[in-house]
């Protein structure tokens, strides 16, 4: 093919041809895009060595087709896949006829009218030479507790459950 054929086809809506394009930058990069049509959405696989980075790249795929016009494309799905991996590390769905402020306001609109649940689990575990008392213990559960909610923004605790050989705390909310 040569690559007036492939861009006319790509803009036509062909997923060879549009998979042939990705490539062509992506390649480089060590990332290797399948592209297919599934129930009236264009569905983007990268896979790479690495996990692809997802904003890079959902950028990237986002302006291409937006580049194209393909009238067939409304709805595209991108899936980041480290190359061995069953499972994608990360997905980003969006419709092409909506402009990126547009999506960013859904997104935040998305994750603040829905709450985030967040289960702990902490094991800890020492000899019984260190006398560790259930005092300390639960001080130093809260300590790794607070430690790691610090970093989090908008979270629910849903269950906060710690456990030193017999002694545990619980705590819901």
């Amino acid at each position: 093919m040569t690559q007036p054929n492939i861009l006319e086809l790509a803009k036509q809506g062909d997923v060879d041809a549009i998979a042939s394009l990705m490539n062509r930058h992506l390649h480089p990069k060590g990332i290797t895009a399948q592209v297919a049509f599934k129930d009236a959405w264009l569905e983007v696989t990268l896979e790479s060595a690495q996990v692809p980075n997802q904003q890079i790249l959902v950028a990237f795929i986002r302006k291409g087709l937006t580049g194209l016009g393909a009238a067939s494309i409304e709805n595209v799905k991108i899936y980041g896949q480290q190359t061995g991996k069953k499972f994608p590390a990360w997905s980003k769905e969006f419709n092409l006829g909506i402009v990126e402020d547009e999506l960013e306001a859904a997104d935040n609109e998305e994750s603040s009218s829905e709450p985030q649940f967040l289960t702990i689990f902490i094991n800890l575990s020492g000899d019984t030479a260190r006398e560790l008392t259930n005092q300390d213990f639960e001080s130093i559960a809260n300590k790794i507790s607070s430690d790691i909610l610090s970093s989090c923004t908008d979270v629910f605790i849903q269950k906060v459950s710690i456990s030193n050989g017999s002694s545990v705390i619980t705590k819901e909310r």
